[in-house]
């Protein structure tokens, strides 16, 4: 039996396509961007090649405001560090949310040993933040708002282009963490207004361990590696052109295929939402009614434990996850579902389900097909269910 694969969020299958391209660049395209000789110079060419195809992607016009990287994190890292280190001379305040990814919260952690204070405003019960905070929260020594753009366990997405028209007016940085946005719904940086917004490859069909940061012209950021004067001299170290060519298939395939991915992806999630009360009861959909990502369903089931899900759905070839892939393994709530108000057991029962390209509606059936009966296999052990179900 072939696996149900339902944790696109996390991780997903190069396209044929892409990977077609990456085999013919390991043959053709193994000189060094960097290097005078011809075998140099088709590299670089390819490079800059793959560059306007990226730009493409996010409606960049400037394909040299395109920094390439190794993936969200670095891009999230280069973005906060590199404002605060560049312009920690007007001030050494930041504001961000509750609800970032561990990249952004982590980054500016590091930050604080320097004298760098954070703001961190708070959501709503959807995960969404209020404009007005991040206004009332800037400060006359605030030189960078980090707001993500969509959320990776909840699927909300933020009212990033009403944030960019605050910062712009009080001439504060701005940062999106638009990693599980960019290549699955529209991204246009002429419309954000962002001043760098941070992307991977993978969440649309690119390889693992490579991303992007769109840096604004004008916008001066210090180096997060040093060496030598790559991608402008912003990014020290020789780039991964194969999966930099890898990416570019893919964001001209995202590109083009935009809409009907879109709607094939709210078409499934409807379907999942819709058929989700015949399977199982007594349980929370995460996440913003309207405003989300189209590929992710979260959901809190009461009285037991998501992980155990995940590893009984895994036995019958099904893959879910139960939070951020970057944060498995750790003992603690989810800050996320924390922040939006979920009391810690039902919060504890909580499942990510997300679509891919090659998701279909028997994915979706076979699913809820099999949750059913996990989720009654493990609510008739589970001591909350019994004490909460006691003389019913």
């Amino acid at each position: 039996m072939t696996i149900t694969y339902l944790d696109h969020i996390s991780a997903n299958p190069l396209l044929s396509e892409v990977k077609s391209a990456m085999i013919r660049a390991i043959e053709a395209d193994y000189g060094n961007p960097s290097s005078q000789h011809t075998p140099g110079e088709r590299a670089a060419a390819v490079l800059e090649e793959a560059r306007r195809s990226v730009a493409g992607l996010l409606n960049c016009s400037d394909p040299k405001e395109i920094v390439f990287t190794s993936g969200g994190t670095e891009s999230i890292n280069h973005a906060i560090k590199g404002i605060a280190l560049a312009h920690g001379g007007k001030g050494k305040h930041i504001v961000t949310s509750n609800v970032e990814h561990n990249a952004v919260i982590r980054s500016i952690k590091r930050l604080q040993p320097l004298g760098y204070t954070v703001t961190s405003i708070g959501v709503d019960p959807h995960g969404r933040v209020n404009p007005k905070d991040v206004a009332d929260a800037i400060r006359n020594d605030t030189i960078l708002v980090s707001i993500m753009h969509s959320n990776n366990e909840v699927g909300t997405l933020q009212p990033v282009e009403e944030i960019a028209e605050i910062t712009k007016k009080r001439r504060v940085f701005f940062h999106t963490d638009a990693v599980d946005s960019v290549g699955v719904v529209p991204v246009d940086v002429q419309k954000l207004g962002a001043d760098l917004i941070s992307f991977a490859s993978n969440p649309f069909g690119g390889p693992t361990g490579v991303g992007g940061l769109f840096i604004r012209r004008g916008t001066r950021i210090f180096p997060l590696l040093d060496g030598g004067i790559q991608e402008n001299n912003r990014r020290a170290g020789t780039e991964n052109l194969i999966g930099i060519v890898g990416m570019s298939v893919a964001a001209t395939l995202a590109q083009e295929n935009m809409a009907a991915r879109v709607a094939q992806y709210r078409s499934l999630r409807d379907l999942l939402l819709r058929e989700l009360p015949n399977s199982i009861d007594e349980y929370f959909v995460n996440g913003h009614p309207e405003h989300v990502l189209p590929n992710l369903v979260s959901i809190s089931i009461r009285y037991i434990e998501g992980e155990s899900v995940v590893l009984m759905l895994d036995d019958e070839k099904i893959a879910v996850s139960t939070r951020s892939a970057c944060a498995t393994g750790s003992l603690r709530t989810s800050h996320v579902l924390q922040s939006i108000g979920r009391e810690y057991a039902d919060a504890q029962g909580t499942l990510i389900i997300s679509l891919g390209i090659q998701t279909r509606q028997e994915d979706i059936h076979r699913f809820l097909s099999a949750l059913r009966g996990v989720v009654q296999t493990l609510r008739d052990i589970s001591p909350l269910y019994k004490k909460a179900n006691r003389g019913s």
